[in-house]
């Protein structure tokens, strides 16, 4: 049996999930990311062991408020490059890619603080792509949300003094709760 070959992709690229009638989304291709994830809402278990979310969120504009259920999922601890972690629940999803249609596992996150929406990681790469980073792709820039917090460099113009004081003296790292 011949092995199919590899399909060259960049950085980004536009992913379409056809069976939940959701097409053409930005996704960020992360080859140092193992596993994949999608932005997901109103995430919850029922008494029965029945997980249910909704693909993306209202304020998207893939979102289209169908409620999602599965009583096949699994839980992984996920760790960032940042140094945090979470516990996440992770699905298998049908996705097309570069013309591909592929079963692949993603972890459920809330990715609305995400540029993109969808991230495609090792696992669902693996043998199926190459990626070049150099490879101009022909992804309309993903949507920014407008919750994306404050306008940081306007506050830090008005009184870098209080800037600080607020985001960084009892918290080297500035983190914020968004």
């Amino acid at each position: 049996m011949a092995r199919k070959e590899k399909t060259v992709i960049g950085r980004t690229a536009t992913a379409s999930f056809p069976s939940e009638g959701i097409y053409n989304i930005p996704v960020k291709i992360d080859t140092g990311a193992d596993r994949s994830s999608i932005w997901v809402s109103n995430l919850s278990v029922d008494d029965s062991n029945t997980l249910h979310f909704v693909l993306f969120d209202k304020m998207s504009p893939y979102y289209s408020g169908k409620l999602h259920s599965t009583r096949h999922y699994t839980a992984q601890l996920i760790r960032s490059s940042n140094g945090t972690a979470q516990v996440r629940y992770r699905v298998s999803l049908t996705v097309e890619l570069a013309g591909r249609l592929i079963r692949g596992s993603f972890t459920l996150a809330d990715r609305s603080r995400n540029t993109y929406p969808v991230l495609v990681g090792c696992a669902l790469l693996k043998n199926k792509f190459l990626v070049d980073v150099a490879l101009e792709s022909p992804v309309q820039p993903p949507i920014k949300y407008s919750h994306k917090g404050p306008a940081y460099d306007e506050e830090l113009r008005r009184d870098p003094k209080a800037f600080f004081k607020k985001y960084h003296q009892h918290n080297r790292r500035g983190d914020v709760e968004l």
